[in-house]
C-alpha cells in the first residue's frame, strides 16, 4: 500500500506533541519553517503544503520496513534480527592517534577519511561538540578534519539537518555518519516520495551508522549532571560498558565518574528512542558499534564490531585491508548470533511498547 503523505500539521500531531521525535533533524533545512534548536525541533512558523517533505522523510512516521529494505538491499542478505548481512568484521584504525580521538576502535574515522582521500565521497558530515553537551552536525573535506571528532556524549547530532543544508547547493558526493533513526530517514529520501527537490537526494553516496540502544535529552542529562556535581566544560567524553555493568561513565579532567545506569534510565533517556527497533541501523552500508572480546571489556572497547551492507560497504572494507587503514581481530565465536539476539530483543521491546501505546489510546 502506498505511503500517505500529510503535512507539518500533521508531524506536529503525531511525532513532536506524541513525544515521538527523535532530533534526527530530517524535517530540518527542507524550508524557512523548521529549525533545530538546544535538542529539539522547533515549528518556526506555520506551513500551508499539503504533503510535505517534513512529514515523508521524518522517521517516525508510517513506513513498510520490509517493503523498504526490499528495495535498497539484496533480498538474499536480509536477516530479521539485523537486516543485510555481506560480511562481519572485528576493526580497529591502524593509526593509534585516531584510535585515541574516538570513541572506541576508530573504525568509523578510519573509514570515513579513506573515503575522502579516495575520492569516494568530497564531503563528510560528521556530529560535533556544540555549546555545552549539545552536539552539532559539520561538513568535512580534509580527512586530518576529522580527527578528534569520534567521541560520543549520547546527545543526538542532527546530522540530516546539515545533510539536506548541503544537498541543496548541490554537485556534491556525500557521506555521513548516522544513528539509526537517521539511517532510516535517509532510506525514505532514496525512494523519492516527494517530487520536490527529489533530485537533491542523489548526492548521498555513503551510509556509516552507529549501533545505538538509545540517546539522552540534553536538558534531562544535563540536570544529572550537575546534581553529581560534574562540571559540564569539565568533561573529555562518556561511555556505556556493557549491559553487565550498568554504568555511565563520564570522563572529566578530574579523572572517570561512574554514574549508576538506573539514574539515568528512565530519567534521562529519550522517549522517542523506547519505540525504535533498530539497535543496528540497518539502512546503512556499514554499521559500527563497540565490539565483544573474551578479554574483557578493558580490551574489547578499544575495537569495533562490523557489519557490511552493501556492494559499495564491502568495497570500502577492502579497500581499508589492502591499505592497513584498518586491523583486524578474529571474530569470537557466537559474537554475530549474541549480536542478532541482542537486536532482536530490542525491536521485541519496542514493539511491545508500541503495542501497550495504541491500547491506551483506543481506550481513551
Amino acid at each position: 500500500m502506498e505511503n500517505v503523505i500529510k503535512d507539518q500539521k500533521e508531524l506536529r500531531m503525531e511525532v513532536r506533541e506524541s513525544h515521538l521525535c527523535t532530533g534526527c533533524g530530517a524535517c530540518v533545512n527542507l524550508c524557512p519553517y523548521q529549525i533545530y534548536y538546544r535538542d529539539q525541533v522547533i515549528e518556526w512558523h506555520p506551513c500551508d503544503i499539503k504533503s510535505g517533505r517534513c512529514y515523508a522523510y521524518c522517521p517516525r512516521t508510517p513506513v513498510n520496513l520490509d517493503v523498504l529494505k526490499a528495495e535498497l538491499f539484496e533480498e538474499s542478505l536480509l536477516t530479521p534480527e539485523i537486516g543485510a548481512i555481506k560480511g562481519f568484521y572485528v576493526t580497529r584504525a591502524a593509526d593509534i592517534s585516531i584510535r585515541k580521538g574516538a570513541q572506541h576502535g576508530g573504525t568509523v574515522t578510519a573509514l570515513m577519511s579513506l573515503a575522502l582521500q579516495e575520492r569516494i565521497i568530497d564531503t563528510a558530515i560528521v556530529a560535533d561538540k556544540g555549546q555545552g553537551l549539545l552536539s552539532q552536525g559539520v561538513s568535512l573535506n580534509k580527512a586530518a578534519d576529522l580527527k578528534n571528532r569520534g567521541k560520543s556524549r549520547f546527545i543526538v547530532s542532527p546530522n540530516i539537518a546539515e545533510f539536506n543544508r548541503q544537498a541543496q547547493v548541490g554537485g556534491k558526493k556525500i557521506g555521513i555518519v548516522v544513528t539509526p533513526c537517521q539511517s532510516l530517514s535517509l532510506a525514505k529520501m532514496r525512494t523519492k516520495p516527494v517530487p520536490t527537490h527529489a533530485e537533491r537526494i542523489d548526492q548521498l553516496t555513503l551510509v556509516i551508522g552507529l549501533f545505538c540502544g538509545w540517546a539522552l535529552s540534553w536538558e534531562m542529562l544535563s540536570l544529572l549532571l550537575g546534581r553529581e556535581g560534574i562540571d559540564v566544560k569539565d568533561i573529555e567524553g562518556m561511555d556505556i560498558p556493557p549491559s553487565k555493568y550498568q554504568l555511565l561513565q563520564v570522563y572529566t579532567m578530574n579523572g572517570t565518574v561512574d554514574i549508576p545506569l538506573d539514574k539515568v534510565d528512565p530519567a534521562c533517556v529519550r522517549e522517542a528512542c523506547r519505540y525504535c527497533t533498530d539497535m543496528t541501523a540497518e539502512f546503512t552500508d556499514i554499521s559500527v558499534g563497540s565490539a565483544r572480546l573474551p578479554e574483557g571489556w578493558e580490551v574489547a572497547k578499544g575495537w569495533n564490531q562490523v557489519i557490511v551492507r552493501t556492494e559499495l560497504g564491502e568495497k570500502l572494507i577492502d579497500l581499508a585491508r589492502s591499505k592497513g587503514i584498518l586491523e583486524f581481530h578474529d571474530i569470537p565465536e557466537g559474537n554475530l548470533e549474541r549480536l542478532k539476539n541482542a537486536s532482536i530483543s530490542k525491536k521485541r521491546t519496542a514493539l511491545e511498547r508500541i503495542s501497550a501505546s495504541r491500547a491506551a489510546v483506543r481506550e481513551t
